[in-house]
């Protein structure tokens, strides 16, 4: 499941970033869906030698051309150097039905639910007064032991969870599908032995050696991550290799680009309703006024639109125009 743009309010506050109905029988919960991990690490951005940030490029590898975003589609690899390709349309089609309910399909034993297929941690909490309703479902299922088996949809991806109870708190786990897994066997494990009841002893006396009662969390230190911010600190600190580059213009074109998949899935659903709107005479409210036209929606478009509809139109370079070149270029070809 993608992690959330953002999970913190201001003031340090969390929010959710998904609300829906866990619904199974005639019992409906409103609930509300929050991140229980949050991205760690130290992240490394790409740059030239003299601190120049370096953006990513799409090349054909028959002929070395560098490709436009409206030449790119999208390709599943049958065999070595074999694609079917799929069309925009076709994934719309496959999308699935869009529903604010998480649908449970059964309730099974905590323990027969393998940590392997456990893959990324939320937290279920009531909205809508649903409170006294959610508690019961928690104390219940964590009475018997039992997880509800759900599947829920968010930005267009159906996904499959496990709804866990602990502490009167509802938390879903995403589930990886049983295929994502591999076996012991797979990966060719040499045949178990009897060991020497000598080596066992030595073993034993070197766990019990280091044996807690509980977990210590303050031990849980991504300290790779700690290692190198030291290292950043310190150059930071002293100037050594601090590099200021002001971004270019070219930058922030790159960043109107960028393209999001659900997006153009978005406008192919909404492509006809969207044609037949533009083919209607645009009028203010209440009849009057000013009347819309072609040319205020070009400027109201975004560059993502514009894009698309330069590839329409077959605009040459498009991919490296500003939102005000594709505006111009557009009006010239239409």
């Amino acid at each position: 499941m993608p992690e959330p743009e953002s999970n913190e309010q201001e003031g340090g506050g969390a929010r959710s970033f998904w609300s829906g109905t866990i619904t199974f029988g005639l019992v409906s919960i409103p609930v509300a869906l929050y991140a229980a991990n949050r991205s760690g690490g130290v992240s490394l951005r790409m740059v030239s030698p003299e601190g120049t940030p370096l953006t990513r490029r799409y090349f054909s590898t028959a002929d070395d051309r560098e490709l436009e975003a409206g030449d790119i589609v999208r390709g599943y690899e049958v065999e070595k150097g074999q694609y079917v390709v799929v069309e925009d349309d076709e994934l719309v089609k496959l999308a699935p039905e869009k529903t604010r309910d998480i649908d449970l399909r059964q309730f099974v034993k905590v323990d027969d639910i393998d940590p392997m297929y456990f893959e990324r941690a939320y937290f279920l909490a009531p909205t809508g007064g649903s409170n006294k309703a959610y508690r019961l479902l928690a104390k219940i299922m964590e009475e018997t032991g039992r997880a509800g088996i759900a599947t829920f949809v968010m930005r267009d991806k159906e996904y499959l969870v496990a709804i866990l109870a602990e502490n009167g708190i509802l938390r879903a786990e995403t589930l990886r599908f049983a295929d994502e897994l591999r076996s012991p066997d797979s990966i060719g494990l040499p045949e178990p032995v009897e060991p020497k009841a000598a080596k066992v002893k030595e073993i034993e006396s070197e766990i019990a050696k280091l044996k807690e009662t509980r977990l210590n969390t303050s031990e849980l230190k991504d300290r790779s991550s700690e290692r190198l911010l030291k290292v950043v600190k310190a150059k930071l600190k002293s100037g050594e290799d601090v590099v200021h580059v002001e971004p270019s213009e070219r930058d922030e074109e790159d960043e109107d680009n960028v393209v999001d998949l659900m997006q153009l899935l978005k406008r192919s659903m909404q492509g006809i309703e969207v044609e037949a709107e533009e083919k209607k005479p645009k009028r203010a409210a209440g009849g009057g006024g000013k009347r819309k036209t072609k040319d205020d929606d070009l400027e109201e478009a975004s560059k993502a639109d514009l894009l698309e509809r330069a590839k329409k139109l077959d605009i040459a370079g498009r991919s490296g125009m500003s939102k005000q070149e594709l505006v111009e270029a557009i009006r010239r070809s239409a």
